[in-house]
């Protein structure tokens, strides 16, 4: 512990006692949303992904009931890689066909921790000078140069074949963890999470594959998921019809700026007046408007049944905005760049509609216009897959991790700055039943400068610490999918649920606070559950008289330009950050009393006095967890490598 934090601890304890002004009350991101029809076109004839207005079952989603995965790699599809997952053997087999490949051209498909090609572990199929095809384990130095790994091949079970029509393919199986651990060849460790799988190819003839450096054109990376959960939720046998309802935009005009939150309140539909199951939602964003959309949420307006609410449209954050719409709180249903589908467990559904339920809702939009540009119309939205065969549970949604306020701050120059959130022991033992609740899907958060997320679960007894919730060790603001989990959570009444992140701020020259505009930041986890409780957030942020003491101390004892008239965001500012401030800021981060906001669906926080509750002083995650692979030595590698077809 630094002597500056010991000082700072020290001077603020002659506070702890004192009165504490209340923070003020906290509301969610505004949000606006549209029903249409999913068989909408806009005026200008722009196309909506995943469009279509019919019935379907179940057994019509796509995803392979053998549980292989499928993904295109390149903007121009000639490239497509599928993968089977195999948890016993802690393996995947790879499988990629390569479209128009010419002769004796070669292609890698490897991963790296963030994209780049230098660094990237690879196997490679390539056509040697004698016209036989090899397959063989290499990696990329810091120069972007292939090289052939000397000691071990971890690219069992390959082949790499071509045919006259021009189509090629590569296939392999490859370990979770290869535990091989020379600097020079040090391999990737697959785990759940974000996996950045990186690609390349390049044309022959060759007389080796060592020394090939790849032109950036012929080089490029695709985001995904590689070990998801085979649950067989999607595969249940049902002939539940189900119906379609887009809640979007239409014919919007975005305005030039870099951050709009754009919200809009609508009705559904009279057949909402019987309760209903959301049992899938997507995004249906508008061809061409991919890079805008940032993320969206649908919201129900807790309201009495009777009660109508203006069908706003503007921006969130309007101060013209009706008072009434700021009912407009329980989330529906959540996305951000990169999610794709996201499908309930068979046993719970969301639930909407109903003789109780206010059939107003609102979609939120975040537009992301870095580049300013002032003639981009938009009708993206949020389509619902619902039907009237109810499951046994009613589904909510709960928000975890940081309130998205400027109290928290992000240093510059920093390459490993953590910031973390509570839901204490205090907010679960007054919201959730004795029963607990189950969490069965979960959602990171960031903005930019995150680059990993982590929510802990600690039992309230002992403070023990049970398996982490959720971690993605390579998040990407770029892929922020709802995540199914692969082992069902259950919670307790007076557990705690801590939800940590790490950010890079190395390229920045100030300071980073938490906030709504996308060069803000945030630390969030939105966990899916049943059954639905009324606790709709559990989040925190350092303590207001914690903060002033803090801003006092720097400028008392560090010599700091920080004043009590001064706003938060001004103080923050004022200092000239170093190593050792930051590292102070955040050591004191994890001491200070902390303001939590245990909030109902109405908004309201629950009864008691939430505002400089004691740190739980429970600990923080390690950054190098492994996620979701068995350690070298309790892995069996006697078992047949059989991988299913």
């Amino acid at each position: 512990m630094s002597v500056l934090l010991v000082m700072i601890l020290f001077f603020t304890t002659a506070f702890v006692h004192d009165s504490v002004q209340q923070s003020p009350d906290y509301l969610d991101e505004p949000l606006d949303w549209r029903n249409r029809s999913a068989s909408h076109r806009d005026g200008q004839g722009d196309r909506l992904h995943r469009h279509g207005h019919a019935k379907r079952s179940v057994d019509d989603f796509s995803d392979d009931e053998r549980h292989i995965y499928a993904l295109t790699l390149d903007p121009d599809s000639k490239f497509k890689l599928s993968w089977t997952p195999d948890f016993q053997r802690q393996q995947v087999k790879f499988h990629v066909d390569i479209s128009h490949s010419a002769p004796q051209s070669w292609f890698a498909l490897g991963f790296s921790d963030r994209g780049d090609w230098p660094g990237a572990d690879l196997c490679i199929g390539w056509e040697d000078w004698k016209g036989s095809l090899v397959v063989q384990d290499a990696h990329v130095d810091v120069s972007g140069i292939i090289h052939v790994d000397e000691h071990h091949n971890d690219c069992r079970r390959a082949s790499y074949s071509r045919r006259q029509d021009g189509l090629a393919s590569l296939e392999f199986v490859r370990s979770f963890d290869t535990c091989h651990r020379l600097q020079e060849e040090k391999d990737y460790l697959i785990e759940d999470g974000t996996v950045h799988v990186v690609y390349a190819s390049g044309p022959g003839p060759l007389y080796r594959i060592n020394g090939v450096s790849p032109s950036d054109d012929d080089v490029g990376f695709q985001r995904t998921r590689l070990l998801k959960p085979a649950t067989g939720q999607e595969h249940q046998k049902t002939n539940d019809p189900l119906h379609a309802l887009l809640i979007a935009n239409v014919q919007l005009n975005i305005p030039a700026q870099e951050t709009t939150y754009y919200c809009r309140v609508v009705r559904l539909p009279q057949q909402f007046i019987r309760k209903h199951h959301v049992v899938q939602f997507e995004a249906a964003i508008q061809e061409g408007r991919e890079s805008l959309v940032h993320h969206m949420e649908v919201f129900h307006c807790e309201a009495p049944p009777d009660e109508t609410i203006p069908e706003y449209r503007g921006p969130c954050t309007d101060p013209n905005r009706p008072e009434s719409t700021r009912v407009c709180k329980r989330v529906l249903a959540a996305w951000a760049y990169g999610a794709g589908p996201f499908r309930y467990p068979p046993e719970a559904g969301l639930p909407i509609g109903g003789p109780a339920f206010n059939l107003y809702i609102m979609l939120e939009v975040h537009y992301n216009n870095p580049t300013i540009r002032g003639d981009w119309v938009d009708s993206s939205g949020v389509r619902l897959w619902y039907t009237n065969h109810l499951r046994q549970y009613d589904a909510g949604v709960m928000e975890l991790g940081l309130e998205y306020t400027d109290k928290m701050a992000i240093p510059p120059g920093q390459e490993s700055f953590t910031l973390t959130g509570y839901c204490l022991p205090q907010c679960t033992a007054v919201s959730l039943p004795k029963t607990g609740i189950t969490i069965f899907g979960s959602q990171l958060h960031t903005h930019l400068l995150g680059y990993r997320v982590v929510t802990q679960h600690f039992r309230a007894e002992d403070g023990m610490e049970l398996a982490e919730l959720d971690r993605d060790n390579h998040y990407s603001t770029h892929y922020q999918e709802i995540r199914l989990l692969a082992n069902p959570v259950k919670v307790f009444p007076g557990d705690a649920l801590l939800t940590t992140c790490w950010f890079d701020t190395t390229d920045k020259l100030n300071v980073s606070l938490g906030g709504f505009s996308i060069s803000d930041e945030m630390c969030v986890n939105y966990v899916h559950y049943f059954p639905r409780i009324n606790l709709e957030v559990c989040k925190s942020s350092v303590s207001w008289q914690a903060l002033r003491n803090y801003f006092q101390f720097v400028n008392q004892w560090d010599k700091q330009p920080t004043s009590p008239s001064n706003g938060v965001s001004d103080n923050y500012h004022a200092i000239e950050w170093t190593r050792l401030r930051a590292e102070t800021l955040r050591d004191y981060y994890s001491m200070a009393p902390i303001s939590m906001q245990c909030n109902q669906s109405s908004g309201e926080r629950f009864p008691g006095n939430w505002e400089g509750l004691a740190s739980p002083g429970l600990p923080l995650p390690l950054p190098d967890t492994r996620n979701n692979v068995k350690p070298c030595e309790s892995r069996d590698d006697t078992q047949d490598e059989y991988v299913p077809d």
